[in-house]
């Protein structure tokens, strides 16, 4: 049974991991025994990351590159397989949130919301699929969001380049499923990290959440790691074009 679940020695590529979510799949992946690929934009956020996974004993690698500009995707990707070996789970967690009412919202909060959070996992996800499919094999995991389920106000971008991503991930799995390459996503509900710190503490925020989720708290980050790890590994090997709901029960309960 603990064969199913092995991703030892896996060479794991996480987008947007130098912090938050990212930072939580790449520590556990990291001590699943994984060889996982740092990404941020910078190298002084990429490296203190590393470092920190290094420390724990974990096998970890930084390249810091913008997930928005094709080139310089095209150009980590190669570097990524050529110095660490050929990427055989891709997670796309790059993401940001630009906040604004919907009639007030700039075009340039619009794009940049679009633009990192559903362009990027487009542009990483074929740069990457190119060598998973000459191998007849690999994982994508896009991180999507409960608001494609159910939006708020001020966020109209941002649940649109998640609701996208969702439709990204249904047309992945289809195009690229023939060539043994899987895709699937992950849907967070309201988990605790630097992006939600401002709303957790809004006092009446933070008791809708809990008012809202059936097991009434937040979610730690690290609770989405064994969904992570199951579609990675091989006891998901036929899970296809799907999203798991880590959410605390936030869907079930409408």
């Amino acid at each position: 049974m603990s064969r199913l679940f092995d991703v030892s020695d896996r060479v794991v590529l996480i987008t947007g991991s130098s912090r938050g979510l990212g930072l939580a799949f790449a520590q556990g992946f990291a001590d699943a025994g994984a060889q996982v690929v740092i990404n941020g934009t910078r190298p002084e956020t990429v490296d203190p990351t590393v470092n920190r996974i290094q420390a724990s004993g974990g096998q970890v690698f930084g390249y810091p590159f913008d997930v928005t500009d094709p080139e310089s995707v095209s150009d980590a990707v190669v570097r990524i397989e050529d110095e660490v070996g050929p990427i055989e789970v891709l997670i796309n967690n790059a993401g940001i949130q630009r906040r604004a009412p919907m009639s007030e919202m700039t075009l340039a909060e619009w794009d940049a919301v679009l633009r990192a959070n559903l362009t990027s996992a487009f542009l990483v996800g074929r740069t990457v699929a190119a060598g998973m499919v000459a191998r007849e094999r690999g994982c994508i995991i896009n991180i999507t969001s409960l608001n494609v389920e159910g939006a708020r106000p001020t966020i109209a971008n941002y649940a649109s380049s998640k609701g996208g991503l969702d439709a990204l991930t249904r047309s992945m799995a289809t195009e690229w499923g023939p060539h043994g390459v899987r895709t699937n996503a992950i849907a967070p509900g309201y988990f605790l990290t630097d992006m939600t710190r401002p709303l957790a503490d809004d006092p009446e925020f933070d008791r809708w959440v809990k008012a809202s989720v059936p097991l009434r708290r937040w979610g730690d980050p690290r609770e989405l790691i064994g969904a992570a790890i199951f579609l990675a590994s091989d006891a998901g090997s036929y899970v296809n074009g799907r999203t798991i709901h880590v959410d605390g029960g936030w869907r079930a309960s409408l």
